[in-house]
């Protein structure tokens, strides 16, 4: 059988899990279900079939924190595609299929959101191999998940009758309740899981056969890509060419070769405060907590503290609680989050992008407290971590070491401070902040002037490309 390499998907914003997933830091990126991200769980339930590392597809403003927690993981990725805009997943697998046969190999792709759950992995790699066999003959094999409830939240997969692997009938978007009852009390349906299995050329011959411009826009788009040490960026005027749509009404329903193999492995797209809920460990009432949570009299509830949460009386109630935002709805209600996020984004607030603390490739900032001049914010620095030479025209800056060691350039000096010492950074001055030692460097912030935006940054050096 043909190596298997894993194509993980991880371009996502994750809006219908806001508070906790945000555009600048979505859900793959979290915690949610055990200790490993989601992102990190997708990688390790299928490193013991795959034959490399995974190629990853990732936007590009979170390349530093894919890169980060897929080498906690223990894996450095193949290759980590960065797309410049959104195009959807049919373009996303053709520039992963591009890259997977750069020399010449000819792999199969299993092609994988990064924000799934599987919670039964042996089920999951006996699919796996029942895909891969049929995927080496030609086939371009999706995965149906067996239906446990008339779901509404996912698409919907109908084969042909049959045992085992079976030919695809088609592809159904997201029904209402009704029609949801009839597709499960068929038997012929099974939900669309997003995961797929094929040979990296038979994608691209598909491509090149149904959606040549699909093709031509990728093709370009990796051709002119700039490759360095970690990242390949994707030519962005190429690739903001390639029209956007989905693998499945790409190719999959047109397709004469498409298969799909049923899987039954406990899988959820945790798409959803409930469907959260329903993955978690749950008490006797039917509650799901995380955090410090204290409920009396609740029954099937979802609470999420960085906080103490405390509920009395509540039944089907989720309520999300972050350092700067509370989310409190009812349970059959928690699709319309997305239309939370679009008030915001209509509003122009920030909540819907940034969470207060913003992750860097150089560590982290907190922002603590600010008003109409002012500004604070805890920073962490990685060891050796370094942030950019860079100067600010709108406000000045005073830097109190709270832990660590920091390496201060401003200006024509450099200065060396520990524990309790500070400087200050006068308005125009450039200056720089560097961890030089092997424990993290925490250290306070303090921001004064008349406009304190993340905007009034000039770059003259930057280790991450930035500048």
């Amino acid at each position: 059988m043909s190596p298997i390499l894993p194509v993980i998907l991880s371009g996502g914003s994750g809006t219908r899990l806001w508070p906790l997933s945000r555009e600048a830091y979505p859900k793959q990126f979290l915690p949610l279900v055990g200790k490993n991200t989601m992102l990190q769980a997708t990688w390790l339930r299928v490193a013991d079939v795959a034959a490399q590392a995974p190629i990853v597809v990732a936007n590009e403003s979170h390349r530093f924190v894919a890169a980060e927690q897929l080498q906690q993981a223990g894996t450095d990725p193949t290759a980590i595609l960065l797309e410049p805009v959104g195009r959807n997943t049919a373009p996303a697998i053709g520039a992963a299929a591009l890259e997977a046969r750069r020399n010449g190999e000819d792999p199969l792709l299993l092609v994988l959101p990064s924000d799934h759950l599987i919670n039964d992995i042996g089920r999951f790699h006996q699919a796996i191999a029942q895909a891969a066999a049929i995927a080496d003959a030609g086939k371009l094999v999706t995965f149906g998940i067996q239906p446990t409830a008339p779901e509404t939240g996912y698409g919907y997969i109908k084969a042909v009758a049959g045992d085992g692997p079976r030919a695809i009938e088609r592809f159904v978007e997201k029904p209402d309740l009704e029609t949801a009852q009839a597709y499960v009390a068929s038997g012929e349906y099974y939900w669309n899981s997003g995961m797929f299995l094929f040979r990296a050329s038979r994608y691209l011959h598909e491509l090149q056969r149904l959606q040549p411009q699909i093709l031509a826009a990728c093709q370009n788009a990796w051709e002119n890509a700039r490759r360095d040490t970690d990242f390949i960026r994707l030519d962005s005027e190429a690739f903001s060419a390639s029209p956007s749509d989905s693998i499945d009404y790409a190719v999959m329903e047109k397709t004469a070769d498409a298969a799909v193999v049923p899987l039954d492995a406990g899988w959820s797209d945790v798409g959803s405060w409930t469907a959260l809920r329903d993955v978690s460990e749950q008490d006797d009432d039917g509650n799901a907590h995380h955090g410090d949570v204290i409920a009396i009299d609740c029954h099937n509830t979802f609470a999420y503290g960085e906080r103490l949460v405390a509920m009395v009386g509540l039944d089907d109630v989720i309520v999300v609680e972050t350092d700067d935002a509370v989310l409190v709805g009812k349970s059959e209600r928690m699709q319309e989050v997305k239309d939370v996020v679009a008030r915001l984004k209509a509003d122009g607030r920030s909540e819907a992008t940034w969470h207060r603390k913003v992750y860097r490739p150089w560590g982290a900032y907190d922002s603590i407290d600010h008003g109409e001049r002012f500004q604070v914010k805890r920073i962490t620095v990685k060891p050796g971590g370094t942030l950019s030479l860079q100067m600010h025209h709108h406000r000045a800056e005073h830097w109190i070491v709270v832990s660590g060691t920091a390496e201060v350039t401003r200006g024509e000096e450099v200065l060396l401070l520990t524990e309790n010492q500070s400087t200050y950074i006068p308005l125009g001055v450039t200056h720089r902040l560097r961890n030089p030692g092997k424990l993290p460097l925490e250290l306070i912030e303090v921001q004064s002037g008349s406009y304190l935006g993340e905007d009034d940054i000039v770059r003259f050096e930057d280790t991450y490309g930035r500048s």
